[in-house]
């Protein structure tokens, strides 16, 4: 891997060795000073761009001596040029003052961190966005986010995929779309196979890792997505992306916008289409979506509609593949085929597929989702200095999965058995769909004070409410019994109500010392009635009510370095299925997270080669995550016969994210984030369902591994302009050894892998009505690494020997995509 990065430094690097002059700069906010992050910075007369990074900073390279004229702009802010005259390196200064025209959502910004809050945070571009779009999901365009672990169930990065950040999956990651909260209620997921292609209509990402900032909805765990929509585009533009890939895999989509009409209003549109085969066997994803937006922006009013929608349709792939196919051989097949009795078709199915295999072999077993989500935004200048920022909005949700069932019991559907003669039948294979039909709906709100630029105060907040049907239909039997179809064998329904508000400053000392201070009180109320799948009698009334302080503090030692650190408390409440199967009496306490994070970022000029300045973008974070009550699977059945998670008392993450970036000569750039962290449990017991005495085998450990947490996580990628237009960039990931579970036992784990893609970007520009051709190639997994990224595991006793039985997400070995677009 060295030698590869060496070789292809030393075959592009000497293609910039010309260089003659640097310009390069800073652009901030001209009250503040605070860093404009993605501000546009355009060379007139020279179709070169840049975009400012997260220091507010740009640089253009291996310029002639001359004049130049910097045209800086930033959304909401009065657009500045520059005039420079070029005869040595030069670093220039740009101040942007806000402008009346209202286009942004308050409530956003309110919800964000930034570099006076001391917390731990990335942005992610749009360009960034962009470059890593070729139609996968949206996890896998946040790989190179420090501490962040993807996953894909069809193996290829479309349909059902999943991310971890610092070990915590998707369920205790908070994720909002304008400030608006996007987690199931219940379950606390987020479905991004319910939002396809919707990276081509985002503005930005901030990914705050650990507690963060207050914001709306579930609860930060681990980390928090705040991604922010497209904003108004002042030109009219058509644009249009396809790609086409291995699995035959299609993106397609077209996007328009009419620029600012009369310089009030505006709209937006864009209709996508995703579909995949899947590397799994018959693991397919068709997925639609829409997004569209209108507006009206006025010197001190912007209104502001947004809807999107997603409709997906996935073959199931969740069941994995057993280790022998795996990690095996022919033996292990063998031996787990006799182990679990497996014949006939079923049989053949696991000899025949290899790594690629897929337990469900039923042509329609498919989950079926629509998802529709609608906001509306109000912003309002009361007073220079004071904002007001509102959102109503409604979410209906409304799908079920489909399954072939062989054999299944009569009785598990509340059905008599069958009586044909003088035989009774108590079996049937069963088709069966089990539903959700949801409505969410609330509205955010945040005022925001800023009388001078020590003080930015904002109240916010938010009120939810979530009703949701659970139900599950007979739609298909061999023998029905006396069922009819569409007939519900089992109906329940949820109702959670969530009420936060949030007062949160920043107060500057001095020019250099600033404080942060966050309180939020969140109040919760879930109800539910009726009966689970297991024909069982649900009712149950939980309310719970959040206290969740945070403190932060950051030094500026000049505007391109920076101290930070930040102390913060999270709670969060247990999600649907602790209280589904438990009772009031075995129903686990909700989890507290008290996160400490402390840190350095800067720019540093490490030298002057030959007129180029060589400079490093720096980041160091430290954190400790000390969790009180973590919920965790055991193995153990509570008293209603139910395999839930339990409270562990003490637990923590802590650990080192260091990222940086280095400028290696003419549009050549080397980047590199690693984390390394200690992922512990102190102390637990194990328990193993022992078939032979019908009950359970109890294992205690002491201080363990949490599961699913790797110690070390890696990304680099270096990126280089081979010619004008054309850029190459080489991206290695390295994960290393995860548990399937919290036993830290060697023989239950995913190996270590490493992952390397390769991605080219060549883009044309005209002067006529095609103003931008683009082609791309995406070549993931370069060197065909065969792995696996997710799995599970379960061990029982039968006949005096413990068996375990593990079971994996393989990803696809190398693979392609290539994507044309065209902008108008």
């Amino acid at each position: 891997m060295k030698k590869l990065l060496f070789a292809m430094a030393a075959i592009l690097l000497p293609l910039h060795l010309l260089a003659q002059f640097n310009l390069s700069g800073r652009v901030s906010e001209g009250a503040s000073g605070n860093a404009l992050v993605g501000a546009n910075v355009m060379l007139e007369n020279n179709s070169t761009g840049a975009v400012t990074n997260k220091f507010g900073t740009f640089e253009f390279v291996n310029l002639p001596a001359g004049n130049y004229t910097l045209n800086i702009s930033y959304l909401g802010y009065e657009s500045k040029k520059v005039t420079v005259n070029l005869q040595q390196n030069e670093y220039v200064l740009v101040n942007l003052r806000a402008q009346a025209l209202q286009t942004t959502e308050v409530v956003v910004t309110a919800t964000r961190a930034d570099q006076t809050t001391g917390t731990t945070f990335t942005n992610v571009t749009q360009q960034e966005i962009a470059e890593r779009n070729f139609g996968q999901d949206l996890p896998y365009l946040l790989e190179q986010v420090p501490s962040v672990v993807v996953n894909s169930d069809a193996g290829a990065g479309v349909g059902y995929t999943g991310l971890r950040i610092r070990g915590s999956d998707i369920t205790r990651i908070n994720v909002t779309v304008n400030g608006i909260p996007i987690n199931d209620s219940e379950s606390h997921g987020t479905f991004f196979v319910n939002m396809p292609d919707f990276a081509s209509s985002v503005q930005d990402i901030q990914v705050q890792r650990g507690v963060g900032t207050s914001t709306n909805g579930a609860g930060a765990f681990g980390a928090s997505i705040n991604i922010q929509t497209q904003q108004v585009r002042r030109e009219a533009y058509a644009e249009t992306d396809h790609s086409y890939g291995s699995f035959d895999t299609w993106k397609n989509n077209v996007r328009f916008g009419t620029g600012l009409i009369n310089g009030k209003f505006a709209f937006d549109g864009r209709l996508s289409r995703i579909k995949s085969d899947g590397y799994i066997d018959r693991a397919f994803s068709d997925m639609k979506s829409l997004y569209f937006t209108g507006g009206y922006y006025g010197d001190k009013t912007s209104v502001k509609f947004v809807t999107f929608s997603g409709k997906e349709q996935t073959y199931q792939a969740w069941y994995g593949t057993p280790e022998a196919l795996v990690y095996g051989n022919a033996e292990d097949l063998q031996a787990y085929i006799d182990r679990n009795y497996i014949s006939g078709s079923d049989k053949e199915n696991l000899l025949s597929a290899g790594r690629k295999y897929n337990y469900y072999t039923y042509d329609n077993e498919t989950d079926n989702y629509q998802q529709d989500h609608y906001q509306l935004h109000l912003s309002h200048d009361f007073m220079p200095g004071l904002t007001f920022s509102g959102a109503l909005h409604y979410t209906y949700g409304r799908g079920y999965y489909e399954q072939f069932r062989k054999n299944d019991k009569f009785s598990n559907y509340g059905l008599p058995n069958v009586i044909i003669g003088n035989q009774e039948i108590k079996r049937s294979d069963i088709i069966r769909r089990r539903w959700l039909d949801n409505d969410f709906f609330g509205v955010t709100y945040a005022l925001q004070y800023r009388p001078s630029t020590r003080l930015n105060a904002t109240l916010g907040g938010a009120w939810n409410k979530y009703d949701g049907d659970h139900f599950g239909e007979v739609i298909w039997a061999r023998y029905a019994s006396t069922s009819n179809i569409r007939d519900r064998y089992y109906d329940n329904n949820a109702v959670k109500t969530d009420f936060n508000i949030f007062a949160k400053a920043t107060y500057g000392l001095t020019d250099k010392l600033n404080l942060f201070g966050d309180m939020q009180v969140r109040k919760i109320n879930y109800f539910f009635v009726g009966f689970d799948n297991n024909l069982q009698k649900l009712e149950q009334d939980v309310d719970y009510t959040f206290v969740n302080p945070k403190a932060g503090i950051t030094y500026n030692l000049e505007p391109a370095h920076q101290l930070y650190a930040s102390y913060a408390v999270g709670n969060r409440e247990p999600v649907r299925k602790d209280f589904t199967e438990s009772t009031p009496n075995s129903r686990p306490k909700h989890e507290t997270l008290y996160n400490l994070e402390a840190g350095y970022r800067g720019q540093l000029a490490l030298a002057d080669v030959g007129g180029q300045a060589l400079t490093a973008d720096v980041e160091a974070n430290f954190f400790r995550m000390d969790y009180k009550n973590q919920l965790v699977v055991t193995g153990q059945i509570n008293d209603v016969g139910a395999y839930t998670r339990t409270n562990i008392d003490d637990s923590y993450r802590q650990g080192l994210e260091l990222a940086g970036a280095l400028r290696l000569g003419t549009a050549a750039r080397l980047s590199s984030n690693l984390a390394y962290s200690q992922n512990r449990i102190k102390g637990f017991n194990e328990f193993i369902d022992d078939y032979d005495n019908g009950d359970q085998a109890v294992n205690s450990y002491g201080e363990t591994t949490i599961a699913f947490s790797p110690a070390f996580v890696s990304t680099s990628q270096l990126e280089v302009e081979i010619l004008k237009g054309l850029r190459a960039a080489f991206i290695y990931k390295t994960v290393s050894k995860q548990y399937l579970d919290n036993t830290e036992n060697e023989s239950r784990i995913i190996r270590p892998y490493q992952v390397g893609d390769l991605r080219l970007r060549y883009n044309i520009g005209f002067k006529n009505m095609l103003k931008e051709l683009e082609l791309g190639l995406l070549v993931n997994n370069l060197f065909s690494e065969k792995y696996a990224a997710n799995g599970y595991t379960f061990s029982y006793i039968a006949g005096g020997d413990q068996t375990t039985e593990n079971f994996y997400y393989p990803q696809a070995t190398r693979n392609f995509l290539l994507s044309v677009g065209l902008k108008f």
